[in-house]
């Protein structure tokens, strides 16, 4: 059963594990393409598994094979239907982790993330990468504040949650959470 069907990849739900698998590009030379594609998914599992190791709950991965990714199902409920000033705020501590770690999610949405069994489990690594920087975790944040903005109207509170978390876990907190400011105020006057 396909659970989604993306631009870079399809998911799929076969035998109560999770199968994801990018998708060839045609315009691409087939060699180049079965390339990037099989290369793309090793660093996409490598990062799921740093960032379990790092404390966040992510799917476990069962299986890489070229460009396919067997990992487990997590029957948990989209972030965006359930978030909460309590949920949000440990999605700070979360990402604040993940940050320290230097691992980047990409698409940090509140699609991108499941509420089960009082958990929060990240997945969909496949925009992930590593970069300590300021500025990479400052548009990671900024991303998922412009999910709140768009789609939740308590949006500030779930916001000001999200920061105490990440200010309890992340090493330079507060340089990042500026940053996110500065990149806010660039979109608004571009």
């Amino acid at each position: 059963m396909y659970l989604t069907r993306g631009a870079e990849a399809t998911v799929k739900l076969e035998n109560e594990l999770i199968v994801k698998e990018r998708v060839p590009k045609r315009y691409r030379l087939k060699e180049l393409d079965e390339r990037i594609r099989k290369e793309r998914t090793k660093a996409e599992a490598r990062l799921i598994s740093e960032a379990r190791r790092l404390g966040i709950p992510t799917p476990i991965i069962h299986d890489i094979q070229n460009s396919t990714i067997v990992m487990q199902y997590v029957p948990g409920t989209p972030l965006k239907h359930v978030i909460d000033e309590s949920l949000s705020q440990q999605l700070g501590e979360l990402v604040g982790r993940l940050h320290t770690g230097g691992i980047i999610h990409g698409d940090l949405t509140t699609s991108n993330l499941l509420h089960y069994k009082d958990r929060i489990y990240m997945i969909d690594f496949g925009l992930a990468f590593m970069d300590p920087g300021i500025e990479a975790k400052g548009v990671d944040i900024h991303v998922l504040f412009q999910t709140f903005e768009s789609t939740h109207h308590d949006h500030e509170a779930l916001t000001d949650a999200f920061c105490k978390g990440y200010r309890q876990t992340c090493e330079n907190a507060e340089e990042v959470l500026e940053r996110v400011k500065e990149i806010e105020k660039r979109g608004r006057y571009a």
